[in-house]
């Protein structure tokens, strides 16, 4: 796939129609459809305005971004890969413009789990789409860690491929909103367990 085919847009909000560059090697972007998607049933549970968001195993960046486009407070992107990282300050910065405001993201080049061990949050938005082939111990483990660092009425979107094994959304005292599937790519849309 060329680097061209590899661009993506932001969908909707004051960013929409900006053209965000993706990582070479190592990331797998949503596709727009799938990302549509998952923010019409976001915007429908008014899960993104004003809200504090997580985007771990950040890539480019577009689903934190789509959020903050479409009004989210602040965005913590969380990136392992140091060149991956860059590319999402780079899409930040041209986000943060479109939205003329102040700048409220940040970019952290660190493993997932071990920004989860030292996050403050609280997060009311969070989106894991981790490398396919992040087995089911580390896909928990990072649940579990990110748990308490919700706000009561957070949502979290996991994706995975299709074939992926379900999250153990128990283990992280989590409950299943949602869940489809979109070709390869399997979504859920998941919230805190009750008291």
């Amino acid at each position: 796939m060329s680097y061209r085919e590899r661009v993506t847009r932001i969908i909707a909000g004051a960013a929409r129609g900006i053209r965000l560059d993706v990582p070479g090697a190592g990331t797998r972007p949503t596709s727009d459809r799938v990302r549509e998607s998952v923010f019409g049933a976001l915007e429908s549970m008014g899960a993104i305005d004003g809200a504090r968001v997580l985007d771990l195993y950040a890539g480019s960046g577009a689903l934190g971004l789509e959020a903050w486009s479409r009004g989210a407070a602040s965005v913590d992107f969380v990136e392992h890969s140091r060149t991956a990282a860059t590319v999402v300050g780079r899409n930040a910065a041209a986000v943060a413009k479109a939205r003329g405001g102040a700048n409220t993201a940040k970019v952290h080049q660190s493993a997932v789990l071990a920004l989860l061990r030292r996050a403050t949050g609280p997060y009311d938005l969070v989106f894991t789409d981790p490398p396919y082939e992040l087995d089911d111990a580390a896909m928990t483990a990072d649940l579990v860690a990110l748990s308490p660092l919700l706000s009561p009425d957070a949502v979290v979107v996991i994706e995975r491929g299709r074939r992926s094994t379900a999250p153990d959304l128990d283990a992280a005292g989590l409950t299943l909103l949602r869940e489809k599937t979109y070709g390869d790519t399997a979504v859920w849309w998941a919230e805190p367990a009750a008291g």
